[in-house]
């Protein structure tokens, strides 16, 4: 009877390495990012309509072939001034041209301005700040760079350099790139200030590892929330530096569509006609708004707090 018993075991091999296993699931950062982002309807369904409305922007324009020197209706007063309706959405002009199609030509060049300023002074002022917020050496240096650029007046400069370099996009993108990374920078320089001194890094210093390595594993990582923060900000900001040196003469100049250039054109028949200057307001709006809402929502999913 033993024996039968005895057969029905056996044993079973010591294994070191799997006895100091811990079940646990498997975790992934940036699932978790996109779990605690779709959770919330009202963010996701704001998502879609920014992404139906980008995608809009950038492909209509491209179908109306609109241009602010072209107008073919000058000559026909019929089609000036024409109340919106079914068949002119957001009515006509001065010169007989359809608002829809100047308002979405402008707002496809104030998208683009906006995201690529957007990448060019994150992809200088994030690397420049860790280093700068990191390296005491340099800390004594750039807070003097950054104490000159911070006090010379934005419009100013921005005069200079429209008469420098001229209307267009290009130079519009210099003109908004050429101090705004250095605040980026200051801001990032500030939250690596704050962590860098953790025992973690400490470790590490002590350990041989490469200020670099130190700076790209130990210190951005814990930033992501707070870079998308700011990005979150920066792009409507963006939007309203565009529009606003548009509005003043100093953005594309009269061959590019722009909104700001839209707003100041329509501005002076707001007694008559404010539909002409509220229409190209409320998308600005509506886009801004819209690009904040979402972006402030991917940056609470992207801080590792709202994970546990």
């Amino acid at each position: 009877m033993d024996q039968e018993n005895t057969n029905l075991f056996e044993f079973a091999a010591f294994d070191e390495l799997e006895s100091e296993h811990i079940a646990a699931p498997r975790y992934s950062y940036w699932k978790s990012v996109w779990r605690t982002f779709f959770k919330n309807k009202f963010t996701v369904g704001v998502a879609i309509f920014l992404l139906f409305i980008i995608a809009f922007a950038l492909i209509q324009p491209t179908m109306s072939g609109y241009s602010p020197i072209v107008t073919p209706n000058i000559n026909d007063a019929s089609l000036k001034f024409v109340k919106p309706c079914a068949e002119h959405i957001f009515g006509t002009d001065h010169v007989g041209n359809e608002v829809f199609d100047a308002v979405w030509a402008g707002a496809r060049n104030s998208i683009i301005i906006s995201f690529v300023c957007t990448g060019i002074i994150m992809l200088i002022g994030i690397p420049v700040g860790a280093v700068w917020g990191f390296s005491k050496k340099m800390d004594r240096w750039m807070i003097e760079v950054y104490n000159v650029i911070s006090n010379v007046p934005f419009l100013l400069l921005a005069m200079i350099l429209s008469y420098v370099l001229g209307a267009g996009m290009r130079s519009l993108i210099i003109t908004m790139t050429c101090t705004e990374w250095i605040f980026v920078a200051y801001f990032i320089r500030t939250q690596v200030m704050i962590i860098r001194d953790r025992e973690y890094n400490m470790a590490s210093k002590c350990l041989g590892t490469s200020t670099w390595t130190m700076i790209v594993k130990n210190i951005l990582p814990y930033l992501i929330s707070v870079i998308m923060t700011y990005i979150s900000r920066e792009i409507p900001s963006l939007i309203s530096y565009e529009v606003f040196l548009s509005y003043m003469g100093l953005g594309l100049g009269t061959t590019n569509a722009s909104l700001g250039q839209s707003i100041a054109m329509y501005t002076s028949y707001m007694n008559g006609y404010p539909h002409l200057f509220w229409i190209p307001v409320s998308v600005l709006a509506i886009i801004s708004i819209s690009l904040y809402i979402v972006g402030q929502r991917l940056a609470d999913a992207a801080d590792p707090r709202t994970h546990m």
